[in-house]
């Protein structure tokens, strides 16, 4: 398996667990704190797929988060919309990382349905694209 399905499917993996926690009803405290530490890891693994996609199919060197979406909209991996959801993505996922408070822990745990949606349609983007490269 190469490098880049090893990524997909570690961050397909991440991603399922922060669905898992979405859907969960229960303490509701300890089930954001735990969506919000799935969406950190669930990014991490996400973008360095993404990073891994770009340096071998596109022969880009995205360092970056912000450098990884915004060579995605230039690879047609992400439209103009969700490349603006996704910069800020990437902005909350620095805030939470960095910095803890409630009121900032609420307002990004509601938008996590969205990230979500967002990086399940960016690893979608990479598949067919890879698909389409090996029906050729």
């Amino acid at each position: 398996m190469d490098r880049v399905s090893e990524r997909l499917d570690s961050a397909r993996a991440a991603l399922a667990t922060l669905l898992e926690v979405l859907a969960a009803s229960g303490a509701a405290d300890m089930l954001r704190d735990a969506a919000l530490l799935r969406f950190q890891y669930t990014f991490e693994a996400v973008w360095k797929a993404v990073r891994v996609y770009l340096k071998d199919q596109e022969g880009v060197d995205a360092g970056t988060p912000k450098s990884a979406v915004r060579q995605s909209r230039l690879a047609h991996l992400l439209h103009d919309m969700d490349a603006a959801l996704a910069m800020n993505m990437v902005d909350d996922r620095n805030l939470i990382v960095h910095t803890y408070n409630e009121p900032l822990a609420r307002d990004i745990h509601a938008r996590l349905p969205d990230y979500a949606a967002l990086m399940d349609r960016w690893l979608q983007a990479i598949e067919r694209t890879l698909r389409s490269l090996t029906s050729t």
